[in-house]
């Protein structure tokens, strides 16, 4: 019986400028998990290929020519619901972070990260977690203040066991990972995320990432 070949995760990368779209698959062709099924070079077109080629993941720049990436991202969201999106900006102000999180990406990357990183994050995102570049999520927790409407009133209505949770699926962690981190079952996870969904009326990963990082439940990386 002849060995199965592993399916490779399926990318789009998007960004305006040549070189560092080079760059971006020279880094991931260094991974044979990864495949790089389309390259675009502008917000337009990078949801043009999304929908002919149908990536599981796409990296978009932010800021490109003739749609920004964030506009792109959310049309791609609707377009091709199945497809997880991964933010690629050098830019690490919040307001672009809490942009892509309101729209409902997966992933905010810088690009001064290194390579290794953005394969990981690529495989993190492909798997039904999350992933935040370190600089990221510290700038969030040093710069912003917790707004008017801050969310400790309602984090409040948790159990504690709910926090442990909501903690573990802001960090990117699976359901599996957190059962054993916290030492039970992974169905007693399940009724804990569906509980705190439900008392948050937050039903996405992405809102409950914003929600624990705007509660300070994420720590510095």
């Amino acid at each position: 019986m002849s060995d199965q070949i592993p399916t490779r995760i399926r990318v789009l990368i998007a960004d305006d400028h040549a070189l560092v779209r080079e760059g971006l698959r020279y880094v991931l062709d260094a991974d044979p998990g990864i495949e790089v099924v389309a390259e675009a070079a502008n917000g337009r077109a990078a949801v043009e290929f999304a929908q002919q080629f149908k990536p599981e993941v796409v990296v978009l720049d932010i800021t490109m020519p003739e749609e920004s990436g964030l506009h792109a991202a959310a049309r791609i969201r609707h377009m091709v619901p199945s497809a997880r999106i991964l933010m690629l900006s050098m830019h690490d102000q919040s307001e672009y972070v809490r942009e892509s999180m309101r729209i409902g990406t997966h992933g905010y990357l810088l690009k001064d990260s290194a390579g290794e990183e953005l394969r990981a994050a690529i495989h993190a995102v492909h798997a039904g977690q999350t992933f935040y570049s370190p600089a990221v999520l510290k700038r969030l927790n040093a710069t912003d203040a917790p707004p008017a409407s801050a969310p400790h009133g309602q984090l409040e209505q948790l159990t504690p066991r709910e926090r442990d949770v909501l903690a573990g699926v802001a960090r990117g962690l699976s359901n599996k990972a957190i059962a054993a981190e916290l030492g039970i079952s992974r169905r007693t996870v399940e009724a804990h995320r569906e509980s705190l969904m439900r008392k948050l009326e937050i039903h996405s990963v992405a809102g409950l990432t914003r929600f624990a990082l705007e509660a300070g439940m994420v720590p510095d990386a």
